[in-house]
């Protein structure tokens, strides 16, 4: 579908306007509340002033969503494919528009109260139990989905594994070294591994959304797959996304860098390798996984390197709790909120 034709399609169909709205506005809020992780480490240790960094993450979202997807789009595929809306194109828009719903609700609640739960992982969940509400267990391929539950083991144990290690080559790299000479470097360092993360978030999160995009295509009566992601839907979302980040997220930030862990410049710098390796090999293999996840679990295993003591474990615990509650209270939402559109339709 060109842009022309999509508009063209946008303006002349209420329910798909709607749709599309209720999308990039998800995709706006992710760039809002999810990207501030990807930063956290390099504000947290003052490489970077808050202003500073959140430029820097919109402009690698950007290009890490446009690189990405012109190399590998695997984890688009992944999120198209994994839920089955059924043959009727209007109660396809309306599952979507109800899932969209259920993901703002979700990201307002937990931007509220300051905690960084996974959009990726409440967009997941939104669609799935949308599908349901309309198509029952026909609603889920359990064969593509499994790959979410696979990245999330995958992420979490490598982020958490990789910041422990990376601490401790760290320490064995530096030991001989004079500390003050070792703080520059590793709040250069922090830059580039703050870039690194945000050029990751683009490439993962941005493919989430191009798939969300792509659904929406696909119930406005376009069913078949494009071979190639039109440009115009590559800008639009990275657009919007960079946009999103923009506004920041103090709080994320603060609830991440700052109150779980007292970040130390050789932990961030950890945190950042770790986390970029881990999106990276999940992204290569179109493993939808969340950076929120393996940010804090890079940053979890970093501070545990050093001593167990030395991470906030009652606000690592609250994070985790948010975590569990995505998936089941998300696809609830999203559920509810088809049967609730259906009562009043």
């Amino acid at each position: 579908m060109s842009f022309t034709s999509w508009i063209t399609a946008v303006f002349s169909s209420f329910p798909l306007a709607l749709l599309t709205i209720l999308t990039l506005a998800v995709i706006f809020v992710n760039g809002w509340t999810d990207a501030p992780n990807a930063i956290s480490s390099c504000v947290a240790t003052r490489a970077l002033s808050p202003g500073a960094a959140v430029g820097m993450a919109a402009v690698f979202n950007f290009l890490g969503l446009i690189l990405t997807v012109s190399l590998n789009r695997t984890v688009t595929d992944t999120v198209y494919s994994m839920v089955d809306f059924g043959d009727n194109a209007e109660l396809s828009r309306l599952a979507l528009c109800a899932g969209m719903v259920a993901v703002v609700l979700w990201a307002a609640v937990a931007w509220y109260f300051g905690i960084p739960t996974s959009e990726s992982h409440a967009l997941i969940a939104g669609i799935t139990g949308a599908a349901i509400a309309i198509n029952g267990g026909d609603g889920v391929r359990f064969s593509v989905w499994s790959r979410v539950l696979w990245g999330l083991l995958i992420s979490v144990l490598l982020g958490f594994g990789l910041g422990w290690l990376s601490v401790r080559l760290i320490f064995f790299v530096f030991r001989r070294k004079n500390r003050r000479d070792s703080e520059r470097f590793f709040r250069k360092a922090e830059i580039l591994g703050g870039a690194a993360n945000a050029f990751l978030h683009g490439s993962q999160d941005g493919q989430k959304f191009i798939g969300v995009l792509l659904l929406s295509v696909a119930a406005s009566g376009n069913t078949s797959p494009p071979k190639e992601i039109p440009l115009w839907m590559i800008l639009l979302c990275s657009g919007v996304l960079s946009f999103g980040t923009c506004l920041g997220g103090g709080r994320i930030i603060r609830a991440v860098g700052m109150k779980m862990l007292k970040t130390e410049g050789y932990q961030g710098v950890s945190a950042d390798l770790a986390s970029a390796v881990s999106l990276g090999f999940c992204t290569l293999y179109g493993l939808p996984v969340s950076t929120t996840h393996v940010k804090t679990t890079a940053l979890m295993g970093a501070g545990a390197s050093v001593r167990l003591r030395s991470v906030n474990w009652s606000v690592a615990g609250q994070m985790i709790l948010a975590w569990v509650f995505t998936f089941p209270g998300c696809g609830l939402l999203g559920y509810c909120s088809v049967k609730l559109l259906l009562l009043l339709l």
